[in-house]
């Protein structure tokens, strides 16, 4: 799998910095392709070209400020907090795999009408919180929903 990632924080000195490396290790240990820009108060570094986004499979973006997604137009997108790409690199590489996973399938099973059989887009963000506070999706179908989910995680 190809990916694009950006990391940002205020000052782009030290966290971004860290988010890139634990991302970019960890998706080279799973086996994947990346390439990885650095945005921070002195603008960005290693910035991502046209080219790689457009072969890209997926964008990871890990930001504590505003990244223009438009360049990411189309393309399936996980988005968290620098901290998540620090402490959470796994799981956010493993979200974005989901991703990549479910947008193949949705190819496939397109409906009669010709949208896709699921009704899911597969370029809306991506939540990995439930998935690294050990709840999965089958939790939230069983009790409810999300409000019910909210309600428990929140009292």
């Amino acid at each position: 799998m190809k990916i694009v990632a950006v990391t940002a924080c205020p000052t782009g000195i030290a966290h971004s910095q860290m988010a890139a490396e634990n991302v970019k290790t960890t998706a080279e240990a799973r086996g994947h392709e990346i390439r990885v820009e650095v945005q921070g108060a002195m603008g960005a570094q290693d910035e991502l070209t046209t080219e790689e986004i457009a072969a890209a499979d997926v964008v990871v973006i890990t930001a504590d400020t505003a990244v223009s997604q438009d360049r990411f137009a189309g393309k399936p997108v996980v988005k968290k907090t620098v901290k998540d790409g620090v402490n959470k690199a796994e799981a956010v590489i493993r979200e974005a795999e989901r991703l990549v996973d479910e947008a193949d399938a949705e190819t496939v099973e397109e409906s009669p009408e010709g949208g896709d059989a699921t009704g899911a887009d597969p370029t809306e963000s991506a939540d990995i919180d439930a998935e690294a506070d050990g709840v999965d999706d089958a939790d939230e179908d069983r009790s409810g929903g999300l409000l019910s989910t909210l309600k428990r995680r929140f009292s």
